[in-house]
């Protein structure tokens, strides 16, 4: 993103002043928030990879939590960086920026991922069982 802001980043309307418990000197204002854009190189897309050289991780696109949303997946150590998508704890899936439809289909593709390690956007790490419990209880929930 060449210029974050709090709409394009997602962050409006939830980043406001009220959510910090401590805010920086005046004249701070949570309404002027914007992330310090790295230069983007290229787009990233379902299916491309991410050479670090020792390492390599596949990007897969998990839309639902927000359009946009991706995991990013190191087949030969079953690293799994998940991203907002799932994590061990109470999945955010109704915000104004949430599709129901790709939540549960990007769900349904990270289920069956052998999957040693998940770092989630939040909360602790967890392992290959916690993984399929997390989503397979959020799957039967869904369906019924």
């Amino acid at each position: 993103m060449r210029n974050p802001t709090r709409v394009n980043t997602l962050a409006e309307p939830y980043v406001t002043d009220e959510i910090f418990t401590g805010l920086p000197p005046a004249p701070y204002q949570s309404a002027l928030y914007a992330v310090k854009a790295a230069p983007a190189t290229r787009l990233l897309w379902d299916g491309d990879v991410v050479d670090l050289g020792d390492r390599h991780f596949e990007v897969i696109h998990t839309p639902g939590h927000s359009p946009g949303g991706i995991a990013l997946w190191e087949a030969a150590t079953g690293v799994l960086f998940s991203g907002d998508i799932v994590y061990d704890g109470e999945l955010i899936e109704d915000t104004y920026h949430s599709n129901a439809a790709d939540y549960y289909r990007s769900m349904v593709r990270l289920y069956d991922l052998p999957v040693r390690v998940v770092h989630g956007g939040h909360f602790e790490s967890y392992g290959r069982e916690r993984h399929r419990e997390i989503i397979g209880n959020w799957l039967k929930e869904k369906e019924q």
